[in-house]
């Protein structure tokens, strides 16, 4: 059965707008998956909370997929597209290329070793709360149940979030509404 799945990606390092562009296109192509939505981009000073990102602000956004690929086979093939932009395993809390997350899948709650979901830290965060309330504002967070509308209004988080101003274009096109499958 087919779960509606929303991943966070972020860039802070080298040609941002780039890899944020080709960890889309390769989300794009996961199989027994369907790209159902991509948030714009938007710029965000970088999180200081226990690790050292670097100065360099972050290109953050959403994407909305719907896929049947399990949790944890989801999670090792994102650790996967990371490493394959160049992401240091070695210094995860560092500065980045790219950087993916599971925010949620599904109403699903897990916590094992290595995999939360939904993302422990996601309702702390302006930077996931704003593309992501862009995309399905009334999405419900399964342990919050508040919308992601609601957690945005309520977020505590006081860093800068801008949308990036003008949108860059990209090779994977338009970015689809949330409310239209992707080539409609």
């Amino acid at each position: 059965m087919k779960e509606t799945v929303f991943i966070g990606f972020g860039s802070n390092v080298g040609d941002r707008v780039d890899f944020c562009d080709r960890a889309v296109t390769l989300l794009s192509l996961l199989p027994h998956s369907r790209l159902k939505g991509i948030s714009l981009l938007y710029e965000a000073e970088p999180v200081r909370n226990r690790t050292d990102p670097g100065d360099g602000w972050f290109l953050n956004g959403v994407v909305q997929l719907e896929t049947d690929i399990t949790p944890r086979s989801l999670l090792t093939t994102l650790q996967e597209i990371e490493r394959s932009l160049g992401r240091d395993d070695d210094n995860r809390s560092g500065p980045r290329t790219i950087d993916l997350d599971i925010l949620f899948y599904g109403e699903h709650v897990l916590k094992e070793p290595g995999l939360t979901i939904p993302h422990p830290r996601l309702h702390q965060r302006r930077f996931v709360l704003m593309p992501m309330n862009e995309l399905d504002p009334l999405w419900v967070h399964p342990t919050l149940k508040q919308s992601v509308a609601r957690l945005l209004t309520e977020v505590n988080d006081q860093s800068q979030v801008r949308l990036l101003f003008p949108q860059p274009s990209t090779r994977y096109g338009s970015r689809p509404a949330c409310s239209s499958p992707l080539g409609s």
